[in-house]
């Protein structure tokens, strides 16, 4: 598929990660809704999105299948930084806790608080976590077309998640946007990879290139509601 034939409008615009990066610059190019379940989390490998996507999201995030690791970073609110009270300099540190059955890091969800364990935290994310799987996986069933964006996947993650997400929007229309970095390229250049529905882009390694971000969103679209 070539990216002339992504740019179109869709009803929804999706980030399946690895990175923030993706969610970002949607958000910067007024492409997307709302905060949805992967757009602040980590997860390396596409194969553990498809396997989230073919399952429903069920059993996502359990306290059981959790751990912490030794990273931190900050806490943030969709993706604004949240301060401590009375300080606006530096933004509240986070832990990084890791779903082990799916292998994807919550990065900026759990706040590092003085005293506390960042289990105290627990409930009251993943209430907010299931609200927004509820409202996404609603929102995603009935939507005639979708974009996914990618950052980072190999030929056979693709066709898998190309084949996962067949059936799990049967006639709904979608499209797979991905965005393969590397090392010292300069430009963006178009692979072709033949899958149904799939685009393949090589680009600059630097996620937070602005200038590649917006050229390859341009002219994408986003229905209003």
């Amino acid at each position: 598929m070539k990216l002339h034939e992504v740019k179109k409008s869709y009803d929804l615009i999706v980030s399946l990660g690895m990175s923030c990066a993706p969610a970002i610059n949607l958000r910067r190019n007024n492409l997307r809704k709302f905060a949805m379940p992967l757009d602040w989390m980590i997860s390396f490998s596409l194969s553990d999105v498809s396997r989230l996507y073919r399952n429903k999201f069920q059993n996502f995030m359990e306290f059981e299948n959790l751990s912490m690791l030794e990273e931190t970073h900050f806490l943030l609110d969709d993706g604004a930084p949240i301060y401590p009270e009375r300080k606006e300099n530096t933004p509240v540190k986070s832990y990084f806790i890791k779903d082990t059955q799916y292998n994807i890091i919550s990065v900026h969800d759990f706040p590092i608080i003085e005293g506390s364990d960042w289990t105290s935290s627990y409930s009251s994310y993943k209430a907010k976590l299931n609200s927004r799987i509820s409202r996404f996986w609603d929102r995603l069933t009935k939507s005639q077309s979708t974009l996914f964006v990618r950052w980072a996947s190999h030929y056979e993650q693709a066709v898998e998640l190309q084949s996962v997400l067949s059936q799990c929007l049967q006639k709904n229309s979608f499209t797979v946007l991905i965005l393969n970095p590397v090392p010292d390229l300069q430009y963006v250049r178009e692979i072709n990879w033949d899958i149904n529905n799939v685009c393949v882009l090589e680009v600059p390694e630097d996620m937070n290139d602005y200038d590649s971000w917006d050229s390859i969103l341009k002219d994408i679209q986003l229905n209003e509601d």
